[in-house]
């Protein structure tokens, strides 16, 4: 009797990705004792992407091109449409893929066979990042998870994320529900951990990594490494980027009425003095912690509205 391979939906997000995506899609179909079905929705791009993603789903029926459906302007609203309209219906699991990564051959695999074997809802992993030079850094993610994580961070990237059925399934009707409001959302992996975390579902973040995470000048979100990448997501926190995300995915999950979050929701001076000795339960890492108390009192004190 031949054996029964899990079967998994992987969600492709594409945009002017020529350059990589081959690599990636090759990587993707190679996956060791699974069976894959890639679904890909493209941003119109102007490289030949969607030729390529169209003659690629003509010839291998393990690959689904979606209908154009306009211009999403950034990975998050493509990942939603994504979720939103494919049929996950007879998939053991779901998977997030970006275009530009080259994937372990057992990525799938063990990330399946961990929610079995961990009674799980979710996966996630570390990540090797990789340069054009040939550099490469571990980008550890896996650091244990605390109370509030999830409403202040991602699991890791969200191209390491695989979902039971059960999770994808309501998450797929949540983002439906609430299609209009997730449009406000920037980061689609921070949002799917929250709304996972939130509503009871267990999540597993894998220390060994599972695949290469190209980095390129064209990264929406790249490797968190160095100064000069610290300084950076700094910025986006003072000019209110951050707090004002936090806030929507807050509200979007439901978290909203919970004590510990109406104590700082408004995000007024108090509030986020408040929010600054509770680091311990909303960032995973020792450094983003100490960050995470610096970040909330300055901003309150120089006393701009996030």
């Amino acid at each position: 009797m031949p054996v029964k391979h899990p079967k998994i939906a992987v969600l492709l997000a594409a945009y002017n990705g020529m350059q990589w995506i081959e690599e990636q899609v090759a990587s993707i179909l190679g996956q060791r004792s699974v069976d894959v079905t890639i679904h890909i929705s493209v941003d119109p791009s102007d490289d030949g992407t969607e030729v390529w993603c169209e003659a690629l789903g003509a010839g291998d029926d393990r690959v689904v091109l979606l209908p154009p459906a306009g211009r999403f302007g950034g990975a998050a609203r493509n990942f939603f449409r994504l979720i939103r309209d494919v049929d996950l219906t007879g998939y053991d699991a779901v998977a997030f893929a970006d275009q530009d990564d080259i994937w372990q051959s057992d990525k799938l695999l063990r990330a399946t066979q961990m929610i079995d074997s961990l009674g799980v809802d979710a996966y996630s992993s570390n990540v090797t990042a990789f340069w054009p030079d040939g550099r490469k850094v571990l980008l550890d993610k896996s650091q244990p998870q605390v109370a509030w994580d999830f409403l202040f961070e991602a699991a890791g990237p969200g191209c390491t994320y695989v979902l039971s059925s059960v999770l994808a399934q309501s998450l797929r009707q949540q983002v439906s529900h609430d299609w209009e409001q997730v449009q406000q959302v920037t980061l689609h992996d921070w949002y799917c951990y929250a709304f996972a975390r939130s509503h009871g579902f267990h999540w597993y973040i894998d220390s060994r990594p599972s695949m290469l995470y190209r980095q390129h000048e064209s990264n929406q979100v790249g490797a968190n490494t160095g100064i000069s990448s610290l300084f950076q997501r700094y910025v986006t926190i003072h000019e209110g980027w951050w707090f004002k995300q936090v806030r929507t995915i807050a509200l979007l999950v439901g978290a909203g009425n919970a004590p510990f979050v109406r104590g700082w929701l408004n995000l007024r001076r108090r509030d986020l003095l408040l929010l600054s000795v509770r680091g311990g339960q909303c960032r995973r890492r020792l450094r983003d912690k100490y960050l995470f108390f610096f970040v909330c009192c300055l901003t309150a004190a120089i006393g701009r509205k996030p």
